[in-house]
C-alpha cells in the first residue's frame, strides 16, 4: 500500500474519504523529484471573514482584515460565476471620504490590515483613481496596516498609482483561455492583455499575488495550464489557487463542480512549475467531501499554505513529513486569499507534534429543521 494512504488512514477525520489511488502514486513519485526553496513547508492559514474552526485550529478575530468594495454591491460585467454576488458581503463605501472613516475606526477595532476590491467596468477595470490619494493618507497615517487591492487589467500607469498610493499587495485573476474571457467574462480582452497587466504589476515594488480560477470555464479545466505558463514567465510573490464555486452562478448558464482528481493534478503541475514561489490553496473553494479531498491533494502536492483547512489536514503533513507551520492571524481573505503575510515570521508558529484530528461530532446546528404542512 502506497505510504501516502497509510498516512491518510492514520487520521481519524480523514478515514472514510474515498482517494485515487493511481493519483496519489503520481505525486508521490514526482513529489520524489522535487527541490527548491518552496518545496516541503506548508502554513495553514486562519482566515477572518468567516467564522471557521475545526478539531485543529481555531479562528482568529474576525475584524483583523476586512474586505472592502468601492463599488457596494455593484459590478457591470457581471460575469457567469459571480454575478457580483462575491461583493455582496463586503464593507461598502462609495467616496474617498467614506474610506477615510472607515478605516479609523477599522484601525480603532484591532484591524491589521484591508481589502480594497469592487466591481469592474465593461473593461475589467476597477477604478480606484479617485482612491489613490486617500489610500496614500491611510498609508502614511497607519504605516503598519496592510493594505491589498484586488485590481482587474492594470496599465503600467495604474500600477504604478497603486504603487505610489502605498498598496502592499496586489491581486488579479489570469484567464488563459480566450473563450473563458468572452463567454465567461463577457469581455472583448486578450488573454494577452491578463499578461500584459501581471507584467506591469510585477514590474513595481509591491507583492504580487495572482490567482488561478480553476473550473473557471463553466467547471471544466480549460485555461489554467496557459494560466500557470504566463505566469511562470513574470514570477510573482505568490500564487493563490482557488476552486469555481458553483453556487455562484445563475441557473441559466450553470456551473459543474470540477473533479477533484482533476484538480490535484493541476495543483501538482502548479508545484513542479514554481519550486522557488509560494503556492497557496485559497479558501474558495466547494464544501463538504469535496473539500476534505481537494485540501488533501493541495497538501500531497506540497503546496505552501491552505486557508480555511479542512479536519485532519494538520495531522496529515505531519504524517508526510512536511515542515507545518501555523499562522493564526487573519491573513487570509475569502475574496482571493492572499496572504499579506508573506515573509513575515512574527505571527507564524511550528507545529512539532502530531495534533488529534477526531471525527467531528454532529451538532445540533448540523441538524436540518424540517417543517411539514
Amino acid at each position: 500500500m502506497n505510504p501516502w494512504l497509510n498516512a491518510v488512514a492514520q487520521v481519524e477525520a480523514l478515514e472514510d474519504l474515498v482517494l485515487n489511488a493511481d493519483l496519489v502514486d503520481s505525486m508521490r513519485e514526482r513529489w520524489s523529484g522535487l527541490s527548491g526553496s518552496q518545496v516541503g513547508r506548508i502554513n495553514f492559514y486562519t482566515p477572518s471573514f468567516k467564522h471557521h474552526e475545526t478539531s485543529e485550529v481555531s479562528a482568529c478575530g474576525k475584524n483583523a482584515f476586512p474586505a472592502i468594495s468601492i463599488t457596494g454591491g455593484d459590478c457591470k460585467l457581471q460575469c457567469d460565476h459571480c454575478k457580483a454576488k462575491i461583493l455582496e458581503p463586503m464593507i461598502p463605501v462609495r467616496t474617498p471620504e467614506e474610506l477615510d472613516g472607515l478605516v479609523d475606526r477599522i484601525v480603532l477595532d484591532g484591524g491589521r490590515g484591508l481589502l480594497l476590491s469592487g466591481g469592474s467596468d465593461h473593461q475589467n477595470v476597477v477604478h480606484y483613481e479617485p482612491y489613490f490619494p486617500t489610500v496614500r493618507k491611510i498609508k502614511d497615517r497607519y504605516p503598519n496596516l496592510q493594505i491589498a487591492m484586488h485590481t482587474g487589467i492594470a496599465t503600467p500607469e495604474f500600477a504604478r498609482g497603486m504603487e505610489d498610493a502605498g498598496v502592499d499587495v496586489a491581486m488579479m485573476d489570469v484567464i488563459g483561455a480566450q473563450d473563458t474571457i468572452n463567454q465567461v467574462y463577457h469581455l472583448r480582452r486578450s488573454v494577452d492583455d491578463f499578461e500584459a497587466a501581471l507584467e506591469a504589476l510585477v514590474a513595481t515594488k509591491m507583492k504580487v499575488v495572482p490567482h488561478i480560477v480553476i473550473g473557471l470555464h463553466y467547471g471544466e479545466l480549460l485555461g489554467e495550464w496557459n494560466s500557470l505558463e504566463i505566469i511562470q514567465r513574470h514570477l510573482p510573490s505568490a500564487l493563490v489557487l482557488v476552486v469555481i464555486m458553483p453556487q455562484y452562478a445563475a441557473s441559466s448558464r450553470p456551473f459543474v463542480t470540477p473533479a477533484a482528481d482533476e484538480i490535484g493534478k493541476f495543483f501538482m503541475d502548479a508545484r513542479a512549475a514554481l519550486p522557488e514561489t509560494p503556492v497557496l490553496l485559497g479558501c474558495a473553494r466547494p464544501s463538504g467531501v469535496h473539500r476534505s479531498i481537494t485540501d488533501t491533494y493541495a497538501v500531497m502536492a506540497g503546496l505552501n499554505g491552505v486557508a480555511f483547512p479542512s479536519d485532519g489536514m494538520l495531522a496529515l503533513a505531519k504524517h508526510l513529513e512536511r515542515d507545518v507551520f501555523v499562522t493564526p492571524s487573519c491573513c487570509s481573505m475569502i475574496v482571493g486569499e492572499e496572504v499579506l503575510a508573506l515573509g513575515d515570521e512574527t505571527t507564524t508558529m511550528p507545529l512539532d507534534y502530531v495534533p488529534a484530528a477526531p471525527k467531528r461530532r454532529t451538532q445540533l446546528r448540523d441538524i436540518p429543521i424540517v417543517f411539514s404542512a
